[in-house]
């Protein structure tokens, strides 16, 4: 049974939202950006056409880097990183949990992925 979420970056510049089964879990990623950032991710991904972004395009800033195929997404006001789009299903996002309005991540379950060893 799929549930209907939605979040938001801190000021509220980039608000998100997307159908899914329930969140119970959440992925930590080992590679240089994500141990960085510190995010919690879904685990699901989220294809792009089914991640309604509700945003100005100018508020949205994009960083990438080595093969730029990974799009890591975040606010250009406040900062937050909101969502990405993967570098291993392209086309497909995953969101940041810890965005998503009314979800406790500290009480998900945690699965690490080896994102620096993947190349």
């Amino acid at each position: 049974m799929t549930q209907h979420y939605q979040g938001s970056c801190h000021c509220g510049a980039i608000k998100f939202s997307f159908d899914a089964e329930e969140i119970t879990q959440g992925l930590r990623c080992t590679c240089s950006i994500c141990r960085r950032k510190g995010a919690l991710m879904s685990t699901e991904v989220i294809p792009v056409d089914k991640l309604k972004i509700d945003a100005n395009p100018d508020d949205i800033g994009l960083y990438q880097f080595d093969s730029k195929i990974a799009k890591h997404y975040f606010c250009k006001t406040c900062g937050i990183y909101t969502h990405n789009e993967t570098i291993r299903a392209p086309g497909n996002c995953r969101v940041n949990l810890g965005c998503i309005d009314d979800l406790d991540t500290s009480k998900l379950e945690r699965v690490v992925f080896d994102g620096k060893n993947l190349l």
